[in-house]
């Protein structure tokens, strides 16, 4: 299992980066767009559609929505003073503050919702369209002064993200005593959130000294500790709705690692709220 993670890691941390820098910004829009599809087709059984064709429907409603609010955008600069955009960003903060208090409150907070397919699609869009419009933000920062600008942000994110991951794996089993939320997810400890807080701490550090990051310490410090904490968060959640559903992973297209709404769940919530933090608060 953890060579196979392994295997698969190594072999798609290239490919992701010669997405971010080498895709046009039509190219990275459709590659966003699958993997929202990809993520809205495992968000059905998760909102409590499991037949192949309800899936289908779900996959094909989000992809809708998502290119209807593409319309009169360009997409080699989408910028927040387009009202979709900032819309996006701005209730990603207001879901991710929403789903804090469901997972503390699980499972009480459940008898909310665990009965409400439509809530639990509503849910699901508020994860999904503010990641796909955070995504294409970040990508597309000062595109038509510097095309590789954006895609820099959008890998700062990211390695916070992996190093936080990677973090709390390590401290929490090496440390962790105290659980986390051991009524969502048994296995998560204040270690390891510790932990991973002062790994990507590291990464900031050393990314932020030679990567072409131009922004005010302070501000990079506060998007990116906020950031860290919600990537935390979005895992929480998707393991608080998995645990609802009965479902262990939320799909199998990437060996050793379960689905794509598995590897991304951290980034879903960490990458709108750094954009939305980084382009609209700061």
């Amino acid at each position: 299992m953890l060579k196979s993670r392994i295997i698969t890691a190594l072999l798609l941390i290239p490919v992701v980066i010669a997405a971010l820098f080498f895709l046009s910004p039509l190219g990275f829009t459709l590659v966003t767009l699958t993997v929202c599809l990809l993520a809205a087709w495992e968000w059905g059984p998760l909102a409590g559609f499991t037949a192949r064709a309800e899936r289908i429907w779900v996959a094909i409603i989000f992809g809708a929505l998502l290119v209807l609010t593409l319309f009169g955008v360009p997409l080699h600069h989408p910028s927040t003073h387009y009202l979709q955009i900032a819309f996006s960003l701005w209730i990603s903060l207001f879901w991710w503050s929403a789903a804090l208090v469901l997972v503390l409150l699980y499972p009480t907070s459940a008898t909310l919702w665990r009965y409400s397919h439509v809530l639990r699609l509503i849910f699901g869009l508020l994860t999904i369209m503010p990641f796909f419009w955070g995504m294409l933000t970040l990508r597309q920062i000062n595109y038509d002064q510097n095309p590789f600008t954006g895609a820099w942000w959008l890998l700062y994110v990211m390695l916070l993200v992996w190093a936080a991951d990677s973090g709390a794996y390590t401290f929490g089993k090496l440390f962790g005593k105290h659980k986390l939320a051991p009524k969502v997810s048994p296995a998560k400890t204040w270690e390891g959130l510790v932990g991973g807080i002062i790994t990507s701490a590291a990464i900031s550090a050393v990314f932020g000294y030679f990567a072409p990051l131009q922004i005010a310490p302070l501000t990079l410090l506060i998007c990116s500790v906020v950031a860290v904490l919600a990537s935390a968060l979005g895992d929480l959640t998707e393991s608080m709705f998995k645990r609802e559903a009965g479902i262990k992973d939320s799909g199998n297209l990437i060996p050793g690692h379960g689905g794509i709404l598995d590897r991304i769940d951290s980034l879903t919530a960490a990458i709108p709220v750094f954009a939305c933090l980084l382009l609209l608060v700061f």
